[in-house]
């Protein structure tokens, strides 16, 4: 089975597009970050050696601390697709961190975004 493209392609490359997609809704880096260390439990030391070393989907989610316990929360669709359907456990993850970010840009309190 192919694996999807989206898995080999570096976080640091796709990141500057979830700060752009919250900032033009009037949201900061800063919520974009707290939201990456909350569903990966990355601090900002190792997220910034993720960034440098231009690590892959694969390996950001594989090797996270600790994928958020109320990650189970997230619910809804993001790109067409039910993310709690999501068969493929890491284009789930991916797509928990898309729905996130969308629900930032959305406007909506971080508090409910972190499933507070």
């Amino acid at each position: 089975m192919n694996k999807h493209k989206i898995f080999s392609m570096a976080f640091s490359s796709v990141y500057p597009h979830y700060i752009n997609k919250a900032e033009k809704k009037g949201r900061t880096k800063t919520e974009v970050d707290t939201i990456i260390f909350w569903l990966t439990g990355y601090n900002a030391l190792q997220f910034q050696e993720i960034l440098d070393n231009k690590t892959d989907f694969e390996t950001f989610f594989n090797k996270a601390p600790q994928l958020n316990p109320n990650v189970s929360k997230i619910t809804g669709v993001i790109c067409g697709y039910r993310v709690e359907n999501i068969e493929d456990p890491l284009m789930q993850k991916i797509r928990y961190l898309d729905k996130l970010i969308d629900e930032l840009a959305k406007g909506k309190s971080m508090e409910k975004i972190l499933r507070s």
